[in-house]
Formats: structure tokens, sequence, C-alpha cells
């Protein structure tokens, strides 16, 4: 009976782990359409195929080094060692659910901290420079640093973040703070955009081309979001573990709905309108501020930390401006400085969290892969590159690096 009960827990948390996954995966999709919203009708191919080629790149590096690397697995390649039933070799004790299920659950966060990366430097850099980066930052900036924090390994052999009381529940700094630190490299190395920023410094508003389309991306998002928070409970077969899935989705539903009011609001009292693309960011501000820690605050706590990542991601846009890095989609404020103040208001509810742990290992994310993301930028442009032509810029990525538009009717020689 007893074994009975152990097998239908085992499957019950497999195919819920393998749903939230499959939910995660799903977001790859809303980024595609917030970019693509977000984006000049002119860049749209390219950005779109960015964001499914990145997925491929992602879920094929994480399985040739990336998991066996942040997970300190003996084989080094799940390629030729696959993963048997007691987990990848050399690994932890055998978990409670299928060690597959593990792993599909692990790579399509990968996936996700590569896709801030794409809209951050979209509309100028060339498409085989940033899926170069892609095979890097998936195969070992991303495992390094996961390594350290879920991995449990020490930095550089130096300290231990868990010792420190470092805590990042679902990974507002392991997966949306590191995007954001690499998208941040690239962007301070490729520079902004053309005409984004006028001679005497003011800032040059450049439209998305479709902003139905970023509307749905960010819903596609915040429902993918529930399978990136709730998935990392990690179980839902026993009471407990129910509970605690069931606290967590109403915690990141609240934070969203507070991080969109918030952001709507304040950007009226700014500008004088209701500013869509400053309350799509909210909504996704208020659930990167909830992912560090979504099972402890109640609901009104869950709402506030929201409400603060929606204030904070309106007021980062506006100063990144005027340091003139330019960012289309808002990737850097959303995921990088709100997912630091996710980090950081962990300890308020979280009593296992120390706040000088939190600031170490926002500090060693950061750190890590800012620069490893800077030297790995530097490399590829000075192999090939990582902006295209003026010319090229001017008449739109799409047909320079695809050869194709996506709205050929609406922009006929690119010029749309």
């Amino acid at each position: 009976m007893e074994n009975q009960v152990f097998e239908l827990q085992y499957a019950l948390d497999t195919f819920y782990f393998l749903v939230c996954g499959a939910l995660v995966m799903w977001m790859a999709a809303g980024f595609s359409m917030l970019e693509a919203g977000l984006v000049r009708a002119k860049n749209t191919t390219e950005i779109l195929t960015k964001n499914v080629a990145l997925f491929a790149i992602s879920c094929t590096m994480y399985l040739i080094c990336g998991y066996s690397l942040m997970y300190g697995g003996s084989d080094f390649s799940l390629f030729l060692s696959g993963i048997t039933a007691d987990g990848v070799a050399g690994a932890a004790e055998p978990a409670t659910y299928a060690p597959s299920s593990d792993f599909f659950f692990q790579v399509v966060f990968v996936a996700t901290a590569m896709s801030i990366v794409s809209g951050a430097v979209a509309e100028r850099m060339r498409l085989w420079a940033f899926l170069a980066f892609a095979v890097v930052m998936t195969g070992l900036i991303y495992p390094m640093e996961g390594r350290w924090t879920w991995g449990g390994e020490a930095v550089f052999g130096l300290y231990t973040l868990g010792d420190l009381g470092f805590s990042d529940f679902a990974g507002s700094g392991i997966v949306h703070m590191a995007g954001a630190a690499a998208a941040l490299a690239g962007v301070l190395l490729l520079g902004p955009r053309k005409g984004k920023y006028a001679a005497d410094g003011s800032v040059q508003a450049i439209p998305g081309a479709n902003l139905p389309m970023a509307t749905l991306g960010t819903f596609i998002l915040w429902m993918g979001w529930f399978g990136f928070n709730g998935g990392s409970v990690l179980a839902t077969s026993s009471v407990e573990n129910a509970n605690a899935v069931a606290v967590v989705f109403m915690n990141t539903n609240a934070a969203a709905a507070g991080g969109l009011i918030a952001a709507l609001v304040l950007a009226r009292l700014l500008f004088g309108k209701a500013d869509l693309t400053m309350a799509l960011n909210g909504a996704l501000a208020g659930l990167v501020a909830i992912t560090a820690e979504p099972s402890t605050p109640t609901p009104l706590q869950a709402t506030l930390f929201g409400m603060l990542g929606g204030l904070l991601v309106v007021m980062s846009i506006l100063f990144l401006d005027k340091l003139k890095i330019d960012d289309p989609v808002g990737a850097i404020s959303v995921h990088g400085v709100v997912g630091l103040l996710g980090l950081l208001l962990v300890p308020v509810t979280n009593s296992d969290a120390a706040f000088l742990g939190q600031l170490i290992g926002a500090a060693t994310i950061f750190g890590w892969v800012f620069g490893a993301s800077f030297v790995t930028w530097g490399v590829i442009r000075a192999i090939s590159g990582l902006r295209v032509s003026e010319e090229d810029e001017y008449n739109g990525v799409d047909l320079s690096e695809c050869g194709m538009e996506a709205y050929p009717e609406f922009t006929p020689g690119g010029n749309g």
C-alpha cells in the first residue's frame, strides 16, 4: 500500500512538473509576441526568428552541457548519458518525480533568460551574432551562476550563497536579472538605434508597430508565469504542497495586477495619458518582483510588492533613456532593475533569507553574467561585428537578415 501511494505521488508530481514546464515554454510565445509588437514593422520577422531560434539553441545547449554543469552531474553530456531513474549520474539523491521532468522544467527557464536579451538588442543587432551569444549564454554563463545558486556550489570555491542566507524561490535574480545583465552588456557595446536620441539629448519615441500583439504577448507571459512560479514548489501531491501551489498562484496574479495598476497610474500622472506600453511593462514588473518569493507574502503584501515593481519600472525606463541606454522593449528595467527589487524584498516575508545574503547573491549573479557576457559580446564583435549597417538598419533588418518581411503589403521595400 505504501508503495502504491508513493507511485501515485510520483506520477502526480511528475505530471505537475511537466504541465508547469509546458506553461513556461509557452512564455516563449509571449516574449515573441511582446517583442514583435514593440518593434517597428520592418524588424518583425527578424525578432521572431531570434525568438524561435534561441529557444532551440537553449534546449540543445542545456542538453549538451548546461544541465550537467549546473547540477554537478559527473557525465558531461545528457546526449551521451541520458537521465536514469536515479537522475543524472553523480547528482544528488533521487527525487520524488521523474528526473527527466526536472530537466524539461529547468531548460525552459534557460530559454526564458535568453529571451530577455532578445528584446533589448532589437532592431540593430546582427542575427548570427545574437545566436552565437545564445550558445555561450545557455551553455556556460547561465549554468555557472545556476550552479552557485540553485546548484548549491561555492562561488569559485570561496563562499556558498545558501550559507549567507540567499534565497530566490523561482528566479527574480537567477533567471530575470541574469538575462537583463547579459542584455545590458550587449546594449552598451551595441549602442542606441539611429534616431533614438537627438543631438540636444532629447529622447525620440520610436513606437511599436503592433500594440494588440504586444498586449497578447503580455497576457501569454502572465499565464505562463503560473507555471514559472507554481512549478517551483516542485510538488503538488500532498495537502501541504497543494496549498503552497495555490498560494503561489494567488500571489503571482495579485502582484501582476498591482504592478499594472501602479504603472498605469504613474504614467497618467507623468504624461497626462494612459500609456499602454508602461501598463504592460508594469504587469511584467509585478510578476518579476514576486518571483523571488511568492509563497510567504500575504495577498496584500504581494499586491504591494507588485505595485512597487510597477512604479520602479516606469522610473527605470525613463532613467535609462536619460543615460542613452536604448532598450526597445524595456527588458533591462523589467527584468534587471525589478529583478533586484524582488531579491531585496524576500527577507521582508521570509525569515530564512538575510538582506546581506540577498545583496551578495545579487552582486554575484550580476557580476558574473555581466562580465562574462561583456567579454563574449566583445569577442563576437571583434570576429564578425555586432551591428548591422546603417543602410540595413534604415531599411529594416527583416530584409538584410532574413530576406523577407512580416508585413510586405504595408512595408514596401522595408521602409514602413
